[in-house]
């Protein structure tokens, strides 16, 4: 988008395969480029629904990594949890050593109220916790395989009878799932590689909804989607908080965190230097939080 702005003397906007109109850059900005491919504002790609977070999920207390020092955060049921801070303040860190990635040196977790010892992912998974990571194609993607065997990954163990997988099932979650999610494609037999960023994201998405985590932590969910693709998004996450799952989001855009979060929690160091209300929370605060120069061991909430 700062491209257009930089070198364009005319902008055209295509949606969904259909000419919206054209205008001369210097007659537009932003919003209303944004209204012309979404088919609405800006502000209303953050509708969310009025809900009251249930029980505490997932509890984390002074964890302790490499790269993790003391961090403590809830997790509720029917809550979005931002998480924000500058590149290298430990939040990708952190939910890898939540989804057992990387080894745990001190502190605990509970989930429902009850230890949680994890020594890989697998162990996550198990309990109910599930990762759409920051580098979807390096971490998250079989680039060379179909949508079907994407969605299904995480389910297999449902899908295989006498060790053979039940093709039949495993193409009905996946083409409830492509339906449900409105990825683009004309088969769920097409390669992933193919579909663009957007559809890649949601078919990540797909595979943790087939799943049905009780957590779900997104890393840098709309990272290197269109903003056509990005509100889509935002409706899914804000559905899966109105089922009743718990979710974790990791962003470094900060309208994003402040559309989308209940709470925000804010890291400097591998520490949290802060939490704020959804109602409290603005740029500046978020801002304030992350470059803080003496991070608070206890996470409370700063002036």
């Amino acid at each position: 988008m700062p491209e257009i702005f930089a070198i364009a003397d005319r902008v055209a906007v295509l949606r969904d395969g259909r000419y919206v109109g054209d205008r001369p850059v210097a007659q537009t900005d932003h919003t209303e480029l944004v209204r012309m491919m979404v088919g609405r504002d800006l502000a209303d790609m953050f509708v969310r629904q009025p809900r009251e977070p249930g029980e505490v999920v997932l509890s984390v207390r002074d964890l302790v990594t490499e790269d993790v020092h003391g961090v403590s955060l809830d997790l509720r049921a029917g809550e979005v949890v931002g998480l924000g801070g500058l590149i290298g303040a430990g939040r990708s860190e952190l939910a890898q050593a939540l989804v057992g990635a990387v080894p745990v040196h001190g502190g605990g977790i509970e989930m429902e109220g009850k230890p949680l010892r994890l020594r890989s992912p697998g162990d996550a998974l198990r309990a109910g916790i599930g990762l759409a990571p920051e580098e979807r194609k390096a971490q998250a993607l079989l680039l060379r395989r179909t949508i079907r065997d994407n969605i299904s990954l995480a389910v297999l163990g449902r899908l295989t009878r006498w060790h053979v997988v039940r093709r039949a099932a495993e193409r009905e979650i996946a083409l409830r799932h492509v339906e449900q999610l409105s990825i683009r494609t004309h088969s769920i037999e097409q390669e992933v590689s193919t579909l663009s960023g957007g559809n890649q994201q949601k078919v990540v998405l797909a595979r943790w909804l087939a799943r049905r985590p009780k957590v779900l932590i997104l890393d840098e969910p709309t990272r290197g989607v269109d903003v056509g693709a990005k509100a889509e998004i935002y409706a899914i996450i804000n559905d899966l908080a109105a089922q009743g799952m718990a979710l974790l989001v990791i962003s470094s855009e900060l309208p994003e965190l402040l559309g989308l979060s209940d709470r925000i929690v804010v890291m400097r160091g591998g520490r949290v230097t802060g939490e704020v209300t959804q109602a409290q929370a603005t740029e500046e605060r978020v801002l304030a939080l992350a470059m803080a120069e003496d991070p608070s061991p206890t996470g409370a909430a700063q002036p």
